[in-house]
């Protein structure tokens, strides 16, 4: 796609140019070209104007084409081929996680209004993080996430914003195979209706990950574009459309309260005991709360800060979008978030409405209780194990591309080298998952401090530190906006801390299944 650029564009790499975003010259010339391709005039203008100019470029020269190279501040020398549909289901894929199981566990310890309203502004705080993100992008002409750390505080930005993408995005793939380890023999077991496992192989979760792994997950690590994954995303996305539908249904065929199964085996009209009694809403148990403030309400602020994380994929997605601009960039990211805004108060309400107070930290864990062989509960559950297997490459790209711009700043793209860090990785996440069966306490902590630095601190220090003085002083209103967001950020660093370390010494687990 590339190759018809000339000499002084580099002939570096689409995909990667997500990993190296730039073209050759990264680590310590970086700021020499940056500031080359955005001279002080330019950046003292509106961001927006610069976007517009090239917006109106033919789109065989919207990103730094030869001809337009040096009149144009354009970010990359690689021409974005994504669609806009396919870049929504890509960053609404990032968006989406495990977590939309654990989601109904918080409106149970928050209340309806209460949990909405915290969603709510959790997803204006996540959409306004990728407003600052943009708009430091946008003015120094850089679409990857370390090298704005790198434009902001030299070295020591770029290895924090680096080490914070890897830590968080290897936590978050590590708990998607934790689900496929945990989840996948339990399923295979239902479906052949094996009570008494004799220790079959497929029935073995570490086979099965290592499976998913090289059968699935690695072959679509090894894409060169991100962009190619788009059609998986949709694909994961409609299989969480399917978990959702199937939780509105199955609201309305589980009586309340609900009885749980006889696990002798015996009978299975158990679970009809209740059903007939539509007039079960006179029971306190089966009326839902408004508001609720308990001993886990707490927890589950955390658990919703997160539930947006998709930063470390914004700028990748960016830098392939057909056409980009900010304002189209933007686009795709409030799109993305309101579609999965959406899907996570509907998952959360008719969960929290089918079991109320009983429901579990994990959703379909609460299901099996009534019936761990329901048909519809395990291709749900299937659904699922699909939708976080096909999220981890989507992950696992920011994660290449930060080790790359760590240590190897200046290399163009190189295909041995694109493959061998995606086989180590998956190989690393692998080993974790079969041999580490309690790392996730360790990724709560990591959780707790990555995820604040990625959503919150580095886009709004990043900001202050990125945009001119002349555009915008200190004391301007952006500036102090951006300030009193990085602020949020530690709050919700020291909470989560504290959470998970009252958890540890109390000897419960629940704030380190966050994210």
């Amino acid at each position: 796609m590339s190759e018809d650029k000339p000499a002084e564009t580099v002939e570096t790499t689409p995909a990667e140019g997500n990993a190296i975003p730039n073209g050759k010259g990264h680590e310590p010339d970086e700021e020499i070209t940056a500031s080359a391709k955005t001279p002080p005039a330019e950046d003292g203008e509106n961001p927006h104007r610069t976007e517009n100019a090239g917006a109106n470029l033919p789109e065989s020269q919207e990103f730094l084409s030869g001809v337009e190279d040096k009149k144009t501040t354009r970010f990359t020398d690689f021409e974005g081929k994504t669609s806009f549909g396919m870049s929504v289901f890509n960053l609404g894929n990032a968006i989406m996680g495990s977590g939309i199981l654990g989601l109904a566990y918080a409106m149970a310890n928050t209340g309806v209004v209460l949990f909405l309203v915290l969603l709510t502004v959790v997803a204006g705080l996540s959409s306004y993080s990728i407003h600052l993100l943009l708009k430091s992008s946008g003015i120094v002409g850089i679409r990857a996430y370390e090298q704005l750390g790198y434009r902001a505080f030299g070295t020591p930005g770029k290895m924090a914003a680096g080490i914070a993408i890897t830590l968080q995005n290897i936590g978050a793939m590590s708990s998607y195979l934790y689900i496929v380890k945990y989840e996948f023999p339990l399923v295979i077991q239902a479906f052949l209706k094996v009570d008494k496992p004799a220790g079959e192989w497929y029935l073995n979760g570490n086979y099965l990950v290592i499976i998913v792994s090289i059968g699935v997950i690695l072959p679509l690590a090894l894409m060169k574009q991100l962009g190619y994954l788009g059609y998986t995303s949709g694909f994961s996305l409609s299989c969480m459309v399917f978990f959702l539908i199937s939780v509105i249904y199955k609201k309305f065929n589980t009586p309340c309260p609900f009885v749980d199964f006889a696990f002798n085996g015996t009978t299975k009209s158990v679970v009809n005991i209740s059903a007939m009694e539509p007039g079960g809403e006179e029971n306190p148990a089966c009326i839902p709360k408004m508001a609720n403030l308990n001993s886990q309400t707490a927890y589950t602020i955390p658990i919703l800060a997160f539930a947006f994380v998709c930063h470390p994929e914004v700028l990748p997605i960016y830098t392939e979008l057909r056409n980009a601009t900010k304002k189209k960039m933007q686009h795709v990211a409030n799109i993305s978030i309101a579609v999965m805004y959406s899907m996570y108060f509907l998952a959360a309400l008719f969960g929290y409405l089918t079991f109320y107070g009983e429901v579990e930290a994990e959703l379909l864990h609460t299901y099996s209780r009534i019936d761990p062989y329901d048909t519809l509960i395990l291709c749900v559950r299937v659904a699922v194990l699909t939708a976080v297997t096909l999220t981890v490459p989507i992950v696992l790209f920011p994660v290449r591309r930060a080790i790359q711009q760590m240590v190897f700043p200046n290399k163009t793209f190189n295909w041995p080298r694109h493959i061998a860090i995606a086989f180590i990785l998956l190989t690393f996440i692998n080993l974790l998952v079969i041999f580490a069966p309690n790392i996730l306490g360790i990724f709560g902590i990591i959780g707790a401090t990555s995820a604040p630095c990625l959503i919150f601190i580095f886009p709004a220090v990043f900001y202050i530190r990125i945009v001119p003085k002349e555009e915008e002083p200190l004391r301007s209103v952006p500036k102090i906006l951006a300030a009193c967001f990085a602020g949020i950020g530690f709050l919700f660093m020291i909470m989560s801390l504290s959470f998970i370390i009252i958890d540890w010494t109390s000897g419960t687990s629940k704030a380190s299944s966050g994210h």
